[in-house]
């Protein structure tokens, strides 16, 4: 059983890197659905930009507590990604990548901004749910973030509208009794929408922490952030930030034109203190 689970997990990564792969090359193009094993038909992974999830789902927390996904939004942004709790191997990779990106960050789950994982199996339960969350905040290693943390399960309903809003798509194989799926995560604002997505199993710190400071709209973050961000753009094809070359010059040339009046300003400066001293030795 083991070798068959092994199996059917490296399937599952290398859909998910299929997906990124598609993604990331402009103009590429998908294999049709003749060139997949039925398993892995119609399963991706391609947020929409802007799209608005819908926070009246309801769902259930680790505690087995009833709430509505708008419960961890309206103040600041939340970092979400699908999972399913039982996953033998890509999910734990997802929720692993997440903590050890998020672990490299000065913001605090809490204070900062909400994380969220929603299962995708309806078979799951709180109690599971409860053994993820602990298990994520022994990794992170901040017990005072414990409020910031969300492990959700919910009923089928519930996650097909939340999944069909981020068209994550997955699917079951009864055989092997597992879920083929992407992997990946967004970045939404606090009013629930799209801001930015990454795929994979892990996240690079400094994309991580410009899209929590680009979803905040400057809320969070320090003056150097902001700066980075005008440096910097994300890039949707690629689900990445990169250089903006042009904008990198604007700011060297911003800078050397205050540099230059800051140099003739401190010698003019320099030049009136020196006639007034000569002023003064005259007298």
């Amino acid at each position: 059983m083991k070798p068959l689970l092994s199996i059917l997990g490296t399937v599952a990564l290398l859909t998910a890197c299929c997906a990124l792969r598609a993604q990331t090359i402009p103009g590429s193009i998908r294999p049709s659905a003749a060139t997949l094993p039925p398993v892995l038909e119609n399963v991706g992974f391609e947020p929409a930009l802007n799209s608005q999830m819908p926070l009246d789902l309801h769902f259930r927390d680790e505690t087995g507590r009833d709430v509505q996904l708008r419960e961890f939004f309206g103040r600041k942004p939340v970092v979400l990604a699908f999972v399913y709790y039982s996953c033998p191997m890509l999910c734990d990779q997802i929720q692993t990548g997440v903590v050890g990106t998020l672990r490299m960050l000065s913001f605090n789950p809490g204070r900062d901004y909400e994380v969220v994982f929603i299962s995708f199996d309806s078979r799951d339960t709180p109690q599971i749910a409860a053994e993820k969350k602990n298990a994520a905040l022994l990794r992170f290693r901040r017990p005072e973030t414990v409020s910031g943390w969300h492990f959700l399960t919910g009923s089928k309903e519930s996650i097909e509208a939340a999944t069909h809003a981020a068209n994550f798509r997955f699917r079951f194989d009864e055989k092997s009794n597992l879920f083929a799926h992407a992997s990946g995560v967004m970045i939404l604002t606090a009013d629930g929408r799209i801001s930015r997505y990454f795929y994979g199993v892990e996240y690079p710190g400094r994309d991580m922490r410009l899209g929590l400071v680009d979803a905040s709209y400057g809320k969070i973050g320090t003056p150097i952030d902001h700066v980075l961000l005008f440096c910097y753009h994300y890039d949707p094809s690629s689900a990445t930030y990169s250089a903006s070359i042009l904008r990198i010059i604007r700011v060297g040339g911003i800078l050397t034109v205050l540099a230059i009046v800051g140099g003739i300003w401190i010698f003019r400066r320099r030049e009136i203190r020196a006639e007034k001293e000569k002023l003064q030795g005259a007298h």
